[in-house]
Parts: C-alpha cells; sequence; structure tokens
C-alpha cells in the first residue's frame, strides 16, 4: 500500500482522496505500482489547478460574461466533486466559491454600469430629441438641417433603450426631423414661385432697358433707367442660372445709353466751355460803358452787346449766374441813367415840381410875416409855435428845391 498527505492506495489497487468529508474513492489503478497511481491522479488535481487559475485571470482580466464564467465554474465543481484527482479538493473548492463571489459581484457591476449607461443613454436621447424639436422650427435651412443629420450620427452612436421608451423617443426624433423637412420644403417651394416671378418681372425690365438703349432724349430716359434699377431691386432675386444673365442684358443696355449720353454732353461741356469764355468778354466790353456819360451811345452798344449774347448760346449752368449778373448790372445803370434824363426832360413832372416849389416858398414867406408880427405884439409863444411851423414847411421847400434842381432848374 502506498500514501501521500492527500490521498493512498490500498492493496486491491483503489486510490483514495482525503477530504474534510473523508476519504472518498479516486478510482482503482492496475496498470502500475501504487506510487505511479498516485503520480497520474496528481497530476489531474494539477490540470485542476491550472484550469482554475485561469479561469480566475479570465473573469479578473477580460469581459467574460457572467453566464459562461458561471458555466466555466459548474464544469470544474463538476470535476472536483466527482474525485477524480489527488489533491487538496477542499482548497479548490473554497477557490471555486470564491470566484462565484467575483462573478456575482462583477455581473452586479456591471448591471449597475448598464443601467447607468441606460440612464445616461435615454438622458442623452432625450436631449437629443429637445433639440431636434427646436431645430425643427429653425428657419436657418443650411446649418439646421446640417446639425440634425449631426443628430442621427450622434443617436446611432447611443446605446438602446427597452423597445417602448426607444421607440418613442424615436418617434419625436423622427417626427421633428420630417416636420423640419416639410417646411423646408415649403420654404424653397415659395422661394422658386418667388424668383420665378421675379425672373418674369425682370424679364420685362431688361426688354424695356433694351429698348431704351438708343434713346437720344437723355433727361426723359436717365429718369426713366433710374425707375427700372429701383424696380429691379424691388424684384427681388431671379434663379442664380438666369439672375446673373438678365443683370448683364440689364447693365449692358444702361451701358449703351450712358456712354452716348456721356459722350453727347463731353460735346456740350466743351461747347458750353467756349461760350462762357466768349459771354466773359463781352461782359468785360459791357462793363467799360459804366460809368454812363453818353446815353445814347452806351445804349447802342449795349443793344449790340446783347444781340451778340443772345446768339452765342448756353454756358455751364453753374457758371450762368455770374456772368449773366454781370450783363444785368450793365444793364441796371443804363436804365437809371435814362430815369435820370426823363426825370430832367419831362415837362409836366417839371411843371409840378415847380408848382410845388412856389406853394411851399410862398407858405414860407407868410410863416415869416406871421412870426415877425407875433413878437412885435409881444406874443412869444403864438411865435415859437409858428417858428416851428416854419421848420416843417422849410424842410418840404428844400426837398422840393432839390427835386427841381434835378430838372436843371
Amino acid at each position: 500500500m502506498s500514501s501521500d498527505p492527500w490521498g493512498r492506495v490500498d492493496e486491491t489497487g483503489t486510490v483514495y482522496v482525503r477530504t474534510s468529508e473523508g476519504e472518498q474513492v479516486v478510482g482503482s489503478w492496475q496498470a502500475g505500482t501504487p506510487e505511479e497511481a498516485l503520480a497520474y491522479f496528481e497530476r489531474k488535481y494539477e490540470g485542476l489547478v491550472v484550469e482554475i487559475g485561469l479561469l480566475e485571470k479570465r473573469v479578473r482580466t477580460t469581459d467574460l460574461s457572467a453566464k459562461d464564467a458561471q458555466t466555466a465554474i459548474d464544469h470544474l465543481r463538476t470535476q472536483v466533486d466527482e474525485h477524480h484527482a489527488v489533491g487538496d479538493l477542499d482548497a479548490l473548492r473554497v477557490r471555486l466559491d470564491k470566484l462565484v463571489e467575483t462573478v456575482e459581484s462583477r455581473r452586479e457591476e456591471r448591471k449597475a454600469q448598464k443601467a447607468k449607461q441606460t440612464d445616461e443613454a435615454r438622458a442623452a436621447k432625450d436631449a437629443l430629441v429637445v433639440e431636434a424639436e427646436q431645430l425643427a422650427q429653425s428657419d436657418q435651412w443650411r446649418s439646421a438641417g446640417e446639425r440634425l443629420r449631426a443628430l442621427v450620427d450622434i443617436w446611432k452612436g447611443l446605446p438602446r433603450l427597452d423597445r417602448k421608451s426607444d421607440d418613442e423617443l424615436w418617434h419625436r426624433f423622427s417626427h421633428a426631423r420630417s416636420a423640419f423637412s416639410k417646411r423646408r420644403k415649403a420654404h424653397f417651394a415659395s422661394l422658386d414661385a418667388q424668383r420665378e416671378d421675379a425672373r418674369k418681372v425682370k424679364e420685362r425690365l431688361v426688354a424695356e432697358a433694351e429698348s431704351l438703349s438708343k434713346s437720344t432724349d437723355w433727361g426723359p430716359t436717365a429718369a426713366r433707367y433710374r425707375e427700372l434699377m429701383a424696380d429691379w431691386k424691388a424684384a427681388g432675386r431671379a434663379q442664380r442660372e438666369s439672375e446673373d444673365d438678365l443683370w448683364n442684358r440689364f447693365r449692358g443696355a444702361q451701358d449703351v445709353f450712358f456712354a452716348a449720353r456721356s459722350e453727347v454732353f463731353a460735346e456740350r461741356d466743351a461747347e458750353q466751355t467756349e461760350n462762357l469764355k466768349l459771354k466773359e468778354e463781352l461782359a468785360d466790353e459791357a462793363e467799360k460803358l459804366v460809368p454812363i456819360t453818353d446815353l445814347k451811345a452806351a445804349r447802342a452798344a449795349f443793344r449790340s452787346l446783347n444781340e451778340r449774347w443772345e446768339a452765342i448760346g448756353h454756358v455751364p449752368r453753374d457758371a450762368r449766374p455770374k456772368v449773366e449778373g454781370r450783363m444785368h448790372t450793365v444793364e441796371r445803370a443804363i436804365q437809371e441813367a435814362e430815369e435820370g434824363e426823363w426825370r430832367r426832360t419831362n415837362p409836366e413832372a417839371r411843371a409840378r415840381a415847380a408848382g410845388l416849389t412856389g406853394q411851399l416858398q410862398a407858405a414860407v414867406d407868410k410863416l415869416r410875416e406871421q412870426i415877425d408880427a407875433a413878437r412885435a405884439a409881444g406874443n412869444n409863444a403864438k411865435a415859437d409855435k409858428l417858428a416851428r411851423e416854419l421848420e416843417g414847411r422849410q424842410a418840404l421847400l428844400d426837398q422840393a428845391l432839390k427835386g427841381l434842381e434835378e430838372f436843371g432848374g
């Protein structure tokens, strides 16, 4: 018979293992010595030790599921319980029990982690739904559309919830996207309609602009082009493929007209500048007539200058007041000279002036006699009163005499 601390072989070749519950039959060995029998079953024990060690490592370092880990534990426990090995089987049971505890602990941790992930996924999906519903009301079509597409990618990267919760949230999310797409489609359909209306309006504006491009009615046509431009801006934009072509035609028509007008105006400006030079020379000649010494000669000379003036034509608008003002000044000087001559040679006016002067002289003489008489009688108060009246009459007489002098009297 042969034995070691954990097992023995009896005379019949039966192999036993020692456990806390007593000896248990391991098996029968007839192929060799008892020592070889113990060695064989000890190696089987070492194999169990290795398997348990590997399982412990897998549980500790990998993401082995609790179900698979428990299956492996049950398999090893069956082997231990069947006593087909010689060694400290009780120690292996203890290790397997601890491994069960570890697996269960890992199960609870994973369950809690999964619950946490689920809560986080629910919160994340709730946030995505809320943002999508807000974006569904946006008019920022490009940025909102890009953001909604990004939200879909984010959604796909989140864990699934339970079917009911996930379906409800997805329904809201999908509805928000559909609502946005519907609004955007309606907006662009309306925009297309507006742009088509704008195209038709601009086609008409272009047609009129082109029909006016050869006009030489400069003022009214330029004004009409300004009106057409205002109408163009008010019409809004047409489709991109039409807008540029229409604008080039519209602008081209304007360019033809305004280039022709500029050429004509440039020639006119040159002519008017030359006219101004000629009129300034005439104004120089006219100003030499002042002061008027020979009214008849001055009148004839000014008439001749004025005829030449009228024949010259227009001058630049901003220069017109100054040069015309110079001629008007000379004309007023001649008119004033004519009025003075008329006053000097008008018999009726002279007679009226002489008659008024005679009446005033007689009144002055009479007042002087009355003053002398009052003072001789000692009535100084009356004399002073008459003297004040005399001052007024004398002033009128002086003014009348001066007017009479103007008539050469």
